[in-house]
């Protein structure tokens, strides 16, 4: 195997993923063997960066066709681009929840009211956090 190659072994080691998982988002276009070991498949080392933005967008809440479409990104797709501001949107809204919940619960952790949801500031930081809806 070429040195500048990972195994699929090394890379789903390295990326937590299993070696499925690695296979099935190779068919849907997200990442790219280069080369084989024998009969396992060979990634470059920037696959390993490649799957920390996929990780990381799908965390966010990205489907893998967003994902898709981010990937094959150029500077002239305007619509694509106007989807994204859309997506960042989202993603402020979700960071900016998670970080009033973050607060509750610092607070919750070290406040002694009896019983703790009668604490008006725990109280307070709950309703600052909006209910969602699955």
């Amino acid at each position: 195997m070429d040195g500048t190659l990972i195994d699929i072994g090394e890379v789903a080691r390295r990326s937590g993923l299993a070696a499925s998982a690695l296979r099935f988002y190779e068919r849907k276009g997200l990442i790219q063997a280069e080369g084989r070991n024998g009969l396992r498949r060979a990634y470059r080392p920037e696959t390993l960066e490649r799957l920390e933005l996929i990780s990381c967008a799908r965390d966010a809440g990205f489907s893998l066709s967003e994902i898709a479409e981010l990937l094959r990104a150029r500077p002239a797709d305007t619509e694509l681009r106007a989807r994204m501001a859309v997506k960042e949107r989202e993603v402020a809204e979700r960071v900016d929840q998670l970080t009033r919940l973050r607060d509750s619960l610092r607070h919750a952790a070290v406040c002694d009211h009896d019983p703790l949801v009668e604490c008006p500031e725990f109280k307070h930081a709950v309703r600052r956090v909006p209910v969602t809806r699955s």
